[in-house]
């Protein structure tokens, strides 16, 4: 790796660390002027990783292709996936806080991430892999729905709304890695 790598490596990291740092003010700020905020250490490390690691990794995967498309699917993906374990982590979606329920979504993350990996990350198979990723999204709130979870805390409205969004997401970047895949191929064929 050239010096100008390394160098270009941390000031990324730098500015990852900045937006993350920065964020985590604000709860820090709200707790100064209201009772309805109160963070612990382990919430803002736990916030702080989150952030970095998801900003890192755009970071490094934004970098590896240089079409807006590809960047912008990238983004959507990402803050669906933090999305996702922030909110269940807070307050979980199907029921209260802390349900087992609430761990199927594991099973939504570990398809993309995994997915993810084996098609190296390239545009045409992130596509297939964010489709799939909204379909185990789909199941995961029919299996909620069925079984009857959520209520009476949460309710099917909560369960399907919620659920939607992620859905609605992750279906967006995948018509978007679509979309930067065609705009590759036309590319390679001129």
């Amino acid at each position: 790796m050239q010096t100008g790598s390394i160098h270009n490596a941390y000031r990324s990291a730098l500015g990852v660390a900045l937006v993350t740092a920065f964020i985590l003010l604000l709860p820090l700020l709200a707790m100064q002027v209201s009772d309805e905020v109160a963070w612990a250490p382990a919430d803002f490390a736990l916030a702080g990783t989150l952030l970095f690691g998801t900003g890192l990794t755009y970071k490094l995967l934004a970098k590896k292709m240089g079409d807006i498309g590809y960047r912008l699917a990238i983004g959507v993906a990402l803050a669906a996936a933090l999305g996702l374990v922030w909110v269940n982590l807070a307050v979980g979606i199907i029921g209260k806080e802390g349900d087992p329920a609430n761990l199927m979504y594991v099973g939504v993350l570990a398809v993309g991430i995994t997915g993810s990996i084996i098609v190296r990350f390239q545009p045409q198979g992130m596509a297939r892999v964010l489709l799939a990723t909204a379909i185990v999204q789909t199941l995961v709130s029919v299996i909620a729905l069925f079984a009857g979870w959520g209520a009476p805390s949460g309710g099917p409205a909560q369960v399907i709304a919620l659920n939607g969004f992620f859905v609605v997401s992750f279906a967006g970047s995948a018509w978007l890695f679509r979309c930067a895949a065609r705009r590759r191929n036309e590319q390679g064929s001129i």
